[in-house]
């Protein structure tokens, strides 16, 4: 089977790349409501003449001196009547960024509100919590998919009654650079990617130290720091504190891989009184987890793994993160 030869001819690639940059530096510049409205309103009384816009265009934004390298490069470009539709094209879109963005936070809410009943570091909470930055990126794209494929099919009914006739204005703005080559949705996508990658909360690497030392916290365990092992610096504690003047130094990895056996060197010579790896253990085996209480290293894993897994309810240094409480710590 032959493959055709893939082309994009230079109309359809100028309109998208300019269509970009435009959207793009405008987003640099972080305009005000108040300052898109002002565009918006001097771009349609200038109408197609570029000296009155990009004389105005410096009015509106005279107090930005710190963004007058992004002004320059959107001004010395508003030089064409197809230039200045799309900038104000963008200036509409841009008001609707924020509300499709506002949108996929609240998918991020539904998930933050499922979390909050669960126990912080089980199995269960550690699945919900590295998927939310995906759904909510997801969720973002199809939410802006679904927008362009409403607005260009001429379907205003997910709006309100006082927002139709805006969108309706940019539906028509839409389907005229659509027939000259603009692909609003794609290149519309790679900044709203960017705008969502900024605004979501990912629960990864720190996170799972910041939820143990909350259960720490709740615990009683109020002083808790991060520390470099007094005789080995190059082993970073991720938790220490003390019990009854007894140090504990935590290592908090979700997942072990080799790094486990840094930790392990370091029990040899350690400074702390009791050093302890916590991790998830979904890549725990047996061999591993002897490999590191072997010379007096504590484990504790999520509560499902624990009990999932009966060669680790068999070694007496491995715990259950459920028992993650003074009572289990004083006595290791």
């Amino acid at each position: 089977m032959k493959i055709e030869k893939l082309s994009i001819t230079e109309e359809k690639k100028n309109i998208n790349i300019d269509f970009y940059f435009f959207l793009k530096y405008t987003i640099k510049l972080k305009p005000t409501s108040n300052q898109i409205n002002k565009l918006i309103e001097y771009l349609n009384l200038c109408k197609n003449n570029a000296e009155l816009i990009q004389d105005n265009f410096v009015k509106i934004f005279e107090n930005s001196k710190l963004k007058i390298d992004y002004i320059k490069e959107i001004l010395i470009r508003l030089d064409t009547k197809l230039n200045i539709e799309l900038f104000n094209y963008i200036l509409e879109l841009i008001k609707i960024k924020d509300l499709l963005l506002e949108e996929a936070k609240i998918f991020e809410a539904i998930e933050l509100k499922k979390l909050s009943n669960i126990d912080p570091l089980s199995l269960e909470y550690d699945k919900i919590s590295v998927l939310k930055p995906y759904k909510t990126r997801v969720c973002g794209a199809l939410l802006a998919l679904s927008f362009f494929e409403k607005i260009e099919n001429e379907e205003y009914n997910f709006m309100s009654d006082n927002s139709i006739e805006f969108i309706k204005n940019l539906g028509i703005k839409a389907l005229r650079l659509k027939k000259l080559g603009l692909e609003s949705n794609q290149i519309f996508m790679l900044v709203f990617n960017e705008s969502i990658n900024q605004s979501i909360i990912s629960d990864s690497g720190s996170d799972y130290e910041d939820r143990i030392k909350i259960v720490l916290n709740k615990i009683g365990i109020k002083e808790i720091k991060k520390i470099h092992d007094i005789n080995d610096k190059s082993t970073e504690y991720d938790l220490f504190f003390k019990i009854n003047k007894k140090s504990f130094g935590i290592s908090a990895k979700r997942t072990l891989r080799e790094r486990y056996k840094q930790f392990i060197k370091t029990s040899f010579t350690s400074g702390v009184d009791v050093s302890i790896q916590i991790t998830i253990g979904i890549d725990l085996n047996e061999q591993k987890a002897k490999n590191i209480i072997k010379d007096g290293t504590y484990i504790f894993v999520a509560e499902e793994v624990y009990k999932s897994k009966i060669y680790l309810q068999k070694l007496n240094k491995v715990f259950s993160l459920k028992d993650l409480n003074i009572k289990t710590l004083k006595k290791l």
